[in-house]
């Protein structure tokens, strides 16, 4: 049996955030990851404004700018005729105009190594909590397994749920969430990039079909949306027709037919959006999409996360270290949060109903048009309008402060 003063469930973005942070308030902190590296593909790798930012103010910035990585400044959108640029990250204020594409186990890699440099903080890698501790009536802390077989039990003041949109831990604590529907799952691939293709962030809606391409520098990282659940039986049909499909939506992927050899190529992932009623019991916070669940639309749930973890940290070092952190400290982290998330959430349903149903449902062929309609075509003609989607999608609406104690 373990002890330490807070425990985080889950190495990612949010974890790794929040125990540097705490760390660098000298409070004791362990961060369990249950994979044995960071290395998994098809995660999220943008890093937005609010992140680079936040990298700066902890002495990390240099570091950030050293990985191989690519900026986004624009959100497209392409026609027969063209392309839309509906989002001008460049109209931006602040630091950083602009999202970097960084492979996410680089940017946890680098938490990790500054983590490690303070006294206070463990990473215990190959480590996956399985379930709660409880005493006299609130968390204590959590069991684990190890990737080696072996198991034990972490005694904690304070233990923080960053285990993602299946978190098993808020699943224990009876936390439960309002969902909402999604019309979509996403297959996640790669694709080529040649000379000549567009730039930035691309939106495809074709017939049947939507499908957003992040540009890679030497290669397109794509998520194609298809209808909820019908992932199985597409598998059923030959690969060549989903390069198909994307090459009437965008006819410039035409000499991209066999750019996929099967579908072992493809991955898929269940798309979910909901959000905890209430996000935390006594001694257990949950944060991330542990705490709300987001869609790939806007590609923002990454940032959102981060985020909680920087209010978190603000909101809770002190108590933490005077010993007297109560749920009314705990129930501070939703309120400052739950704005944002809100916004963000019903964008994305406005989104999902108004756009990509209407796509999936082949009742819309932007791609095919001659002319876009009519409200694309103000909002990239209007520099106001393109700093709407800009600014959601790069900022969000409330960019935490980095703590004082943290900045280096």
């Amino acid at each position: 049996m373990d002890r330490t003063t807070v425990c985080v469930a889950g190495g990612g973005p949010a974890g790794m955030v929040l125990g540097l942070l705490l760390a660098r308030a000298g409070i004791e902190v362990t961060v369990l990851e249950k994979h044995d590296d960071f290395l998994r593909d098809f995660r999220g790798d943008t890093v937005h404004p609010p992140t680079l930012d936040l990298l700066d103010d902890l002495g990390l910035g240099k570091q950030f700018a050293a990985l191989p990585q690519s900026r986004i400044q624009q959100v497209q959108v392409p026609y027969k005729g063209g392309s839309l640029v509906l989002g001008d990250l460049s109209l931006l204020r602040g630091r950083h105009d602009y999202i970097a594409m960084v492979p996410q186990w680089d940017l946890l890699d680098l938490l990790a190594k500054a983590a490690r440099e303070e006294p206070t903080f463990t990473l215990r890698m190959g480590t996956e909590a399985t379930g709660l501790i409880r005493e006299n009536g609130r968390v204590a802390g959590v069991t684990y397994t190890t990737r080696d077989g072996g198991s034990g039990r972490i005694h904690a003041d304070l233990t923080v749920a960053c285990d993602g949109r299946t978190s098993l831990l808020r699943a224990e604590a009876g936390l439960r969430s309002k969902p909402y529907p999604t019309p979509m799952d996403v297959w996640w691939y790669r694709l080529p990039k040649h000379d000549g293709d567009p730039s930035g962030i691309v939106g495809l809606l074709g017939n049947h079909r939507a499908a957003v391409m992040i540009d890679r520098a030497d290669y397109w990282q794509c998520a194609t949306l298809i209808r909820k659940g019908t992932d199985a039986q597409a598998r059923r049909t030959p690969i060549e027709n989903l390069m198909r499909d994307m090459a009437e939506a965008a006819p410039w992927l035409a000499d991209r037919a066999d750019a996929l050899s099967s579908w072992d190529d493809v991955k898929v992932l269940d798309v979910k959006l909901d959000r905890l009623r209430q996000w935390h019991i006594d001694g257990l916070l949950c944060l991330g999409d542990a705490a709300h669940a987001m869609s790939p639309v806007g590609g923002v749930g990454i940032n959102l996360a981060v985020q909680d973890a920087v209010a978190a940290a603000r909101l809770l070092a002190a108590p933490i270290k005077r010993g007297t952190l109560s749920t009314k400290d705990l129930a501070k982290v939703r309120r400052r949060r739950l704005l944002p998330t809100v916004v963000v959430q019903t964008m994305q349903r406005i989104a999902h109903a108004k756009a990509l149903k209407p796509a999936l449902d082949g009742e819309v062929n932007i791609a095919q048009s001659v002319v876009p309609p009519r409200p694309l075509r103000l909002m990239a003609r209007i520099p106001a309008l393109r700093r709407i989607p800009a600014l959601i999608v790069g900022r969000g609406l409330l960019t935490e402060p980095t703590p004082v104690f943290a900045r280096r």
